[in-house]
This record gives structure tokens, C-alpha cells and sequence, in this order.
């Protein structure tokens, strides 16, 4: 959460972080600033978009050859022009932005209070960076080490900039919990929350590691730990390209990601799967093979859609490499006291890889002795480097806040996993291996396929924009389907949905059942065919509108529905990758009816990188 941007080298500061704002502002949209030092410190602040701020200051002078800036996801005081970050010490000499959250700052604010600080805000940045300066007058030392100190007695989350009046080409930067990325040019630096405000300049950036200070010169980065010892930093380069994080001509960056998927899986599975040779190739399974074949349990964490993702991995692994799977929420399993024993395989899904409850639900888990497999998106992220193995997506940037794109990549990545292992344990005929294989290869033209309809989705995201409420249901591999087509739909249109296994719709939900309530149904042949259609009789019975996700050349579910949407025929295990492209696309619609800005629905963030 928040979006954070600095720049310090021989070009001009406020177009490089204005922009790069524009690219975070997925992070948080609450309110943005910046503070540019060009014989002093100039801030500039507003409450809304990055637009509006850039529409403020239009004609200010912002020379300036070092900046920070920061686009907000309120935490700590609601939405405002004075809690917008940057914020001001109480000298004026030093300016800070933040990412993350200062669990401890009530308890050092009252410190500085009954030292006569008087604060202007309700954040715990304000109370972070006059904490800052009153250490570094007190104990008459530079700002680098007053940032350290502090720091030792800082609880919680954070990355942080600063900027001082009295060293004009200096940005500090410090990381615990959430990510920072610094992009090292020819003579210059940028640093950003991940690597798209940079990607223009440079493809060389060093990933910041938690506990770690980076002094950040136009021609030097150095990186030290809170001990002070010098650190080697370690340059990776970066395979993204520029027009991975553009709109390429379409509408909302939700719409392109939804309509990249057939490329996404395709890239995916390419250079793991090959269906005619039979063989899958993961080295982070394979380097971890052992484990997984032994594990007497899996325990997945994930939040969001990635725990939708869970479900369905829950239901393939059980199936193929009979393992028993527990899938829980990594913000309640975090701070419960889960029985964890040495040889447990617990896989982290994360699109982001910085999502803050599950990384802290892997480092207790590791300390247990258990093994640590992360499915991520981000290169470099924080989950990737904390696992013992693991597996990327290979989604691309996703910058609409609701998932798409990198959900159907990791359920292709959970799935190649589970066939991986299965195929190693020998829990998998060779004829069903085979099958799976080739079902699983078609993925990609099968979703562009379904794709081409899409405009039929868009009628029935009409018929249906004023709903208040909509029930999803599914069964099987589809119940975790329905879950995250509720979700879809809420975080993009704000509507209540709920969703829920079919048959336990009769065990409450059906009381909402009226003339007004969209029923959505995933309804994909499979083994649980008849009964969905039961269930679909019910719902009609009591007046209910059925809207139903139903494979090609169903004959009768048409007959009961009041719409239908056609997917490609698939084996029930492959099947979710197919029907949750339709939910997405409902949801999407539904919101552009209504109005809403789709990439940035209220009160949400892409990365949720603080509790």
C-alpha cells in the first residue's frame, strides 16, 4: 500500500516522480505529494489523485535536481491535504514519506509532546520523522545515524525517504516490511515502491532487504544494515518492458489484463509444460521434490484472491497427490498458534510478493522447520527471496487493483505443481497424466475463444447494474470459483455479493432469494452436473434470475436460465481457468455501468503491504 517515489541525479526531479506517481497511484489514491530541494525544501500536497496535485501546482517553479513523492492508502488519519504525505519536520529541514504503519507511535508521540513537539497531522509519519530529528539534535550526530537509532525503537511496517535541507543530493532510505526498489542509472538513482516509475531509465535496480539503509547519492548507493556494516548490493536485471505497465489502447488496464490472459497463461506455461513429450519442468519443485513427495500435509496462506486460488489448489492436490491440504487466511494464521511440524510444506500465493500478513505467516512457519514454497508474480519480491523454492507466474505487471491476469497464472502454476508432484508419486495414471496435460496446454486458445463473446457478457452487466444485491454459486472445483466472482464483483461495482457452495444455499442464503436477485451459477459440466441443475430448478422456483457460466453444448441448463455463457468443454480440474474470465468480465462491465473507476475502487490497494 501507498506508492512511494524518489530521484536524485542530473536530470529535473518533478517530471520523473510525477509520473512514476501516475504508474503507483495503484497502491493508494487517497491523496499524493512531493518535496523537491532546490535551495531549500519545497512540498507540495493534496487530497484526491495525482491529477489534482499536478493541476495545483501548475506554474510553481519544481527545478530541482532530487525529489520524493508519495501517493497515499490512509492509514493512520482519514483523506486530507495535511495528512497527505510528504511531511515537514518541525525545523522544516528534513521531509519523509512512508509506506507502512508505526505501531508504536502513539507511545513516542506523547514523548515528543511532553518535550513541546506540536503536530500538525494524525499520521504516525509525522510522529516518526520529529522522532528523527529530535534524536539527531540531541545526540548532535548526522541524519543517517539518527534514521538508525530511531529505527531500533520503531515496531511495525515501513519504507522510508527522506530528504534533508542541508544535503541537496541525498535521498535516505529505509526498509522493514514493505518493498523498495532502487533503479541505479549513469550518474543517477530512482527509487520506487516496485520497478515501474524507473523503466524507462534503467533495467538495472537492487532490491532493498528488510533492516537495511540505503544513502542514496546521484553517483553512489551506499547500503548498510542497522549495525552500520556495509552491505554489497546486489544488481538484478530487470526483464519488464514499457509498455507492459501502458493501457495499449484499451479503455482500463482491468480490461487489457482480462483480455492478455490467453498470452499470460501461454507464458505461464511455456518452457515448463510439454504435453507431447509428457513432461513438466519446475526446478522448484524438482529441487524440492523430496519434500513435497513426503510432506504429510500441505498448508497453503494466501490472502484475497490468491486464497481463492487455494481452494482451488486444495481440491487438484488432494485429488491428484492425495495430500491432505489445509488452505487458511494468512492474517488469522499469523496470529494464532497453528500446530506446525518440521518436513510441513506450506505454499505462499502472493501476485504481489510483499503482501505483509503472509510474509510474516512464512517466517513463523520456516522457524517451525517447515518448507516454504512461494507462488508469486513479482520478481525480486520479498516472498520469492524469503522461500526455499518456488514458482513465478510470469502474469506481468497487473495494474488494475482487482486480480485477473495473475489469478489464472497461478492456478496454472498450482495445477502443473500438482501434476508435477503427482506424477513423481505415482498417485496418477499415466493415461490421466497424459490427459491433463494436453487439457492443460489448451488453456490459452480455449480463454481467447470465450473471449470473443464478451460483448454478451456486457448485455447481461446491463440487464443487471441495478442490483443491490447477488448470490454466486458453485460446486466442486467451482465453488471456489463462485467465491472469487463475488468478490470481483464487489470490489469493482459495490455490490453486496455473496458467495457459497450450491447446496448450502439452502441452509440460509435461498431466504434472499426474490424476483430482484441475480443468482450467478458457475455450472460447468462435471461430475456434479445434475445436482447444480437441481439447484438451478430451486432458485427458479422462488422467482429468482439465474445468470449461469455453462459449458458448450449444455442442452439444459439453457432451458432454465435466464442468461447463459458458453466455455469451452474442459476436464473439471482445468475448468476454473476457463469460467472465471466471464465473472471477471461481469464485474468489470457492471462497474463501467455504474460509473466506477474500475482500476481504483474506492478504499482499496494493490498491494496491501501493511495489517
Amino acid at each position: 500500500m501507498c506508492g512511494i517515489v524518489g530521484y536524485t541525479g542530473p536530470k529535473e526531479a518533478y517530471p520523473i516522480i510525477i509520473t512514476g506517481l501516475k504508474r503507483l497511484e495503484y497502491r493508494g489514491y487517497d491523496s499524493t505529494g512531493i518535496a523537491l530541494l532546490n535551495g531549500g525544501l519545497k512540498v507540495y500536497k493534496k487530497k484526491g489523485r495525482v491529477a489534482e496535485l499536478e493541476a495545483t501546482i501548475l506554474g510553481k517553479d519544481l527545478h530541482s535536481h532530487t525529489g520524493i513523492g508519495h501517493t497515499r492508502w490512509a492509514t493512520h488519519g482519514e483523506p486530507s491535504d495535511i495528512n497527505a504525505h510528504p511531511h515537514s519536520s518541525a525545523s522544516g529541514k528534513l521531509a519523509m514519506i512512508h509506506n507502512g504503519i508505526i505501531e508504536n507511535y502513539a507511545q513516542l508521540k506523547k514523548e515528543l509532546s511532553n518535550k513541546g513537539y506540536v503536530f500538525t497531522s494524525e499520521t504516525d509519519t509525522e510522529v516518526l520523522l520529529n522522532f528523527i530529528e529530535d534524536i539527531q539534535k540531541n545526540n548532535q550526530c548526522d541524519l543517517e545515524e539518527a534514521v538508525r537509532i530511531a529505527l531500533k525503537r520503531v515496531t511495525g511496517a515501513y519504507v522510508i525517504l527522506l530528504l534533508d535541507e542541508d544535503n541537496p543530493d541525498t535521498i535516505i532510505a529505509a526498509r522493514k516490511g514493505s518493498p523498495l526498489v532502487i533503479g541505479v542509472g549513469k550518474g543517477e538513482h530512482f527509487l520506487g515502491s516496485d520497478a515501474s516509475p524507473m523503466l524507462e531509465y534503467t533495467k538495472e535496480v537492487v532490491y532493498v532487504n528488510d533492516y537495511e539503509l540505503a544513502i542514496v547519492k546521484p553517483n553512489q548507493l551506499i547500503l548498510k544494515n542497522l549495525g552500520n556494516e556495509k552491505l554489497t548490493p546486489f544488481i538484478t536485471k530487470l526483464d519488464i518492458e514499457l509498455a507492459a505497465i501502458e493501457k495499449g489502447g484499451y479503455d482500463h488496464f482491468m480490461l487489457k489484463e482480462i483480455f492478455e490472459q490467453p498470452s499470460t497463461i501461454h507464458d505461464c506455461l511455456r518452457g515448463r509444460l510439454d504435453a507431447t513429450a509428457g513432461t513438466i519442468t519446475m526446478s522448484g519443485v524438482e529441487n524440492n521434490i523430496e519434500q513435497l513427495k513426503k510432506a504429510s500435509r500441505i498448508i497453503i496462506v494466501a490472502c484475497g484472491t490468491s486464497w481463492h486460488a487455494g481452494l482451488v489448489a486444495e481440491y487438484v492436490i488432494e485429488e491428484l497427490c492425495r495430500i491432505p491440504v489445509e488452505v487458511e487466511y494468512a492474517s488469522e494464521f499469523r496470529y494464532r498458534n497453528p500446530i506446525i511440524n518440521k518436513g510441513d510444506v506450506i505454499i505462499a500465493i502472493s501476485q504481489s510478493g510483499e503482501t505483509a500478513d503472509t510474509l510474516v505467516a512464512i517466517e513463523r512457519a520456516k522457524e517451525h522447520g517447515a518448507i516454504i514454497f512461494g507462488i508469486v508474480n513479482v520478481v525480486g519480491s520479498s516472498i520469492a527471496r524469503i522461500s526455499n523454492g518456488g514458482a513465478y507466474t510470469h502474469a506481468g505487471p497487473e495494474i488494475g487493483v482487482a486480480s485477473t491476469k495473475a489469478f489464472t497464472g497461478q492456478l496454472a502454476v498450482l495445477t502443473m505443481m500438482a501434476l508435477k508432484i503427482a506424477k513423481e508419486k505415482g498417485t496418477i495414471s499415466d493415461e490421466r497424466y497424459s490427459n491433463l496435460l494436453f487439457e492443460l496446454e489448451a488453456v490459452p486458445e480455449k480463454v481467447e475463444t470465450l473471449l470473443k463473446s464478451a460483448d454478451s457478457i456486457k448485455a447481461i452487466a446491463e440487464k443487471y447494474k441495478g442490483a443491490k444485491d447477488a448470490l454466486f454459486l458453485g460446486r466442486g472445483y467451482n465453488f471456489p470459483i463462485a467465491l472469487e466472482g463475488a468478490l470481483k464483483l464487489k470490489e469493482i461495482s459495490y455490490i453486496h455479493a455473496e458467495g457459497y457452495p450450491a447446496a448450502e444455499m439452502k441452509h440460509g442464503p435461498i431466504a434472499l432469494v426474490d424476483e430482484n436477485l441475480p443468482v450467478i451459477f458457475v455450472a460447468t459440466k462435471d461430475s456434479y452436473h445434475e445436482k447444480i441443475v437441481s439447484n438451478i430448478q430451486e432458485i427458479k422456483a422462488r422467482k429468482g434470475k439465474v445468470i449461469a457460466i455453462i459449458t458448450e453444448g449444455d442442452e439444459v441448463i439453457p432451458g432454465l436460465a435466464d442468461d447463459v455463457y458458453f466455455v469451452p468443454s474442459a476436464d473439471e480440474i482445468i475448468a476454473p481457468m476457463l469460467s472465471c474470465v466471464p465473472l471477471q468480465l461481469l464485474s468489470y462491465y457492471v462497474g463501467v455501468a455504474k460509473g466506477v473507476d474500475v482500476d481504483k475502487p474506492r478504499n482499496l490497494a494493490k498491494s496491501v503491504t501493511v495489517e
